[in-house]
């Protein structure tokens, strides 16, 4: 991996911000330059440079606004993924796509790679519809994860919704190092399995955050999406911040 050659897409996001910081010689094109919904202004840019990898983070990720905008999310996460597959089998680059672990039920957790898709939500629907044409490209990574702010940015968190997720600073180090390892398929990348409540109280154990139930907010919430992640840790040699608590009790 060249980060000199590497094309990160969101760059503007939280994960793209983050990955900036660890990669600064990857180019961060903003949206005037690099509009996934525009084919012809992804070739010129790839045309003016050098590049032998796109780390696709870009995406319309808030699962109430994708329920109230499906065509922005059809057109940012359905269209703008495929363009960008397209973008890479023709110019011969590899392809990581970041994903969720939204794509699953939720209705028993611990999901491995290769278990049963069944989105609950507009918003993992039209992240699986991005999967479904990463799938396409053999010269591609998925990677299936979940990560919020370093900081809980709410005073409330479910506590009845388990989960994987991770800080932003971990994930982000754990991408890096699946793309290092030269992985292709569909990877999950996570933390423990807890839930989210328990995961906020983690990042600061001394702030007072309150308990929300999945039930109080008005759209479909998967209630257990943690992941097993062995094939992380058989391919890269880390344990990260999974551990076996992600696949045990």
């Amino acid at each position: 991996m060249d980060p000199r050659r590497t094309i990160v897409t969101g760059g503007s996001g939280l994960l793209g911000r983050t990955l900036r910081r660890l990669l600064p010689e990857a180019a961060y094109p903003p949206r005037a330059q690099f509009d996934v919904t525009d084919y012809a202004m992804l070739e010129l840019f790839v045309r003016a440079g050098d590049f032998e990898l796109v780390i696709h983070a870009a995406a319309f990720t808030s699962p109430p606004r994708v329920d109230q905008h499906p065509v922005q999310a059809l057109d940012a996460n359905v269209i703008g993924t495929a363009n960008v597959v397209k973008l890479c089998a023709r110019h011969g680059l590899r392809l990581v796509y970041i994903s969720t672990d939204y794509v699953f039920r939720g209705d028993r957790g611990r999901y491995r790679e290769e278990d049963e898709l069944h989105p609950v939500n507009g918003y993992a629907w039209s992240k699986l519809a991005g999967e479904c044409a990463v799938r396409l490209y053999r010269d591609s990574l998925i990677i299936r994860t979940t990560f919020g702010p370093d900081v809980f940015p709410y005073p409330a968190a479910f506590s009845d919704q388990w989960t994987s997720r991770q800080p932003v600073s971990v994930a982000a180090e754990q991408i890096l190092t699946a793309v290092k390892s030269g992985a292709t398929g569909v990877l999950h990348v996570g933390g423990p399995r807890r839930t989210v409540l328990e995961y906020a109280r983690s990042l600061d154990p001394s702030r007072e955050i309150k308990s929300l139930s999945v039930c109080d907010v008005a759209f479909a919430v998967p209630t257990d999406t943690s992941l097993v992640t062995e094939r992380y840790r058989s391919l890269t040699g880390q344990p990260g911040a999974a551990g076996p608590a992600a696949s045990e009790d």
